[in-house]
């Protein structure tokens, strides 16, 4: 008896393959809520920050406005601003925390705090974007160690810091996420670290909830939904794997239900992102160039 046939792979399609900006070495990038644009965030090579809006058109990618920052910029989110002014948060290298008016880069940004004494590594925000509870705030996380929660109505001071213990050493924060902001008080922050450690915290009663160590540096984190009770986590980090945690089944011991996949390359799992208009799929981007789509 003969074997099956092998059904073919599905094919690969390329939406949009351009040369963006050969000048820098993109960072980050970010589609501008509702619109066809996109903004990218990098470096010069003589170390000076490159921020520049692209906007899709005719299939490709078309360079509209560009700005050189004092500092290359590390990493970047929309996530504090409402769809009317799109202001765009970002980290740098040297630790400052930016807020700039997209629709005109070039010009100073509305809101700077020397937030970290060394690189902002990760950078999350909540409270604009149409999700319409609890304040605008940023969360940024740092190679100092910290992680620090920043409201832009307040000027200098973050409204909360999370630190290492006395005697305890500093771990380079890699990611950072808020998630069950459902309300105008519930908010939690989930942070993860070189060493593995993944930590919750519970940003109304200020307190660390739940804290886990997933044996890899964690690359990056996110909820499914930032704005319903915690649904689920996806932990990923290197030696290709990722977890996804239950987060509404928490043992008293092990705490929350978990699975862990390993990709098949076998390389560094750096990103995961949610579908918005499903939160049951979402994607992973591999050291290898790759992206798995998971349901």
């Amino acid at each position: 008896m003969s074997a099956p046939p092998v059904p073919n792979p599905a094919p690969q399609q390329t939406h949009l393959k351009d040369a963006l900006q050969p000048s820098s070495s993109p960072d980050d990038v970010k589609w501008i809520p509702c619109t066809a644009r996109f903004v990218v965030m990098g470096q010069h090579p003589r170390g000076t920050g490159a921020l520049a809006v692209y906007e899709l058109e005719q299939g490709r990618a078309v360079l509209v406005k560009e700005s050189e920052k004092p500092h290359a910029l590390k990493c970047g989110s929309f996530g504090a601003s409402n769809l009317v002014e799109r202001h765009l948060a970002t980290g740098a290298f040297d630790g400052t925390l930016a807020v700039y008016d997209i629709e005109r880069p070039a010009s100073d940004p509305v809101f700077s705090v020397k937030a970290h004494e060394q690189i902002i590594n990760c950078i999350d925000a909540c409270g604009g974007s149409g999700l319409r509870t609890g304040p605008p705030e940023i969360v940024t996380g740092s190679r100092d160690g910290t992680v620090k929660v920043w409201d832009i109505r307040q000027k200098e001071k973050p409204v909360a810091v999370i630190s290492p213990g006395e005697g305890e050493p500093k771990r380079d924060a890699w990611a950072v996420a808020f998630g069950n902001s459902y309300n105008d008080e519930e908010r939690m922050l989930s942070a993860g670290y070189e060493n593995g450690d993944v930590k919750l915290f519970d940003l109304k009663t200020m307190s660390l909830l739940w804290e886990t160590n997933t044996k890899n540096g964690v690359c990056s984190v996110e909820f499914d939904r930032r704005d319903i009770p915690m649904n689920k986590l996806v932990v990923t980090g290197v030696e290709s794997v990722f977890t996804v945690f239950d987060m509404r089944t928490r043992h008293p011991t092990h705490g929350y239900a978990s699975v862990t996949t390993r990709n098949r390359d076998g390389t560094t799992v750096w990103a995961v992102k949610h579908l918005p208009q499903n939160r049951d799929v979402f994607v992973t981007s591999s050291g290898a160039g790759g992206l798995n789509l998971y349901k």
